[in-house]
């Protein structure tokens, strides 16, 4: 039977519903962004000055310094500053905003099982972009510092520009933050069973050569940071594999249980 235009009509309108949510969301998300950047771009010198210290500490007293080679290049460098600050304030908010739109299609067990994800993901971002910032740059920094001298009879001196150090600070806390974020996508996609335990356990060795490669590539080329990059995470591999044993084993005693109290039901029942 053809539907009518007043059973079209109603069909869309909860489409339309959702699409006027996530506009609204969205313009929450961009204007708390949009307050982030303001707030980022009055403190941006301060904020740099925190980004430079491990540069500072890698250099020898007094000698530290970034220069800029393209008279807009400050100014750029103060901008992405500011909306780097201000993206990292407001990530909460859009996390909620996301939230709170994809949460009313969940049913209660499945929020109950994002939930831990949905918390564990800023605490391993975080982890990891403190592991660079206070681990991984200052050695790196102070390696590539080695290079000063004289090379061929020429004297070689490190004079960092202001935009590449901010990319290659921002490159750092990216990659590593992102990077720590493997045992939520692994648990989630245990959780969807699109992969088991056994099939993570089996390919361990491909794990391994792909940790070392995905180290190798996000990460500049000094193998310093490859490796406290490559370890991190497999430490973490092998954690999301414990995690996962002991689901297991909870699942499978919560099944036992029941299974058993299915059965005492049965037996008290009377002929």
């Amino acid at each position: 039977m053809a539907l009518g235009i007043k059973d079209i009509d109603e069909s869309q309108a909860p489409l339309i519903d959702h699409l006027v949510e996530l506009r609204g969301r969205l313009v929450r998300c961009v204007v708390a962004l949009a307050v982030g950047f303001a707030i980022g771009l009055y403190f941006a010198d301060d904020v740099y000055g925190f980004l430079v210290r491990p540069l500072e500490s890698a250099f020898p007293p007094g000698e530290g310094k970034l220069i800029y080679t393209q008279l807009y290049e400050a100014f750029v460098v103060e901008l992405k500053v500011a909306f780097f600050a201000g993206f990292c304030m407001t990530f909460p908010i859009i996390a909620n905003q996301l939230w709170a739109f994809v949460a009313p299609g969940l049913y209660a067990n499945e929020k109950k099982a994002f939930l831990p994800f949905l918390f564990a993901t800023p605490v391993l971002f975080a982890a990891g972009a403190s592991l660079a910032y206070y681990i991984v740059m200052p050695t790196a920094f102070k390696w590539f510092l080695g290079f000063e001298g004289v090379t061929g009879g020429v004297p070689l001196e490190a004079l960092p520009a202001a935009g590449s150090y901010l990319s290659l600070v921002m490159q750092f806390i990216l990659a590593f933050g992102i990077s720590f974020l493997l045992p939520v996508l692994l648990l989630l996609l245990n959780r969807a069973g699109i992969v088991s335990r056994e099939q993570l356990a089996g390919a361990r060795r491909y794990v391994i050569v792909g940790v070392v490669a995905i180290a190798a590539i996000i990460t500049p080329p000094d193998p310093g940071s490859q490796l406290l990059l490559a370890v991190p995470l497999l430490l973490l591999f092998e954690g999301s594999l414990l995690i996962m044993r002991f689901g297991e084993r909870k699942a499978k005693s919560t099944a036992v249980a029941v299974s058993d109290g299915d059965e005492e039901q049965v037996s008290e029942t009377p002929n």
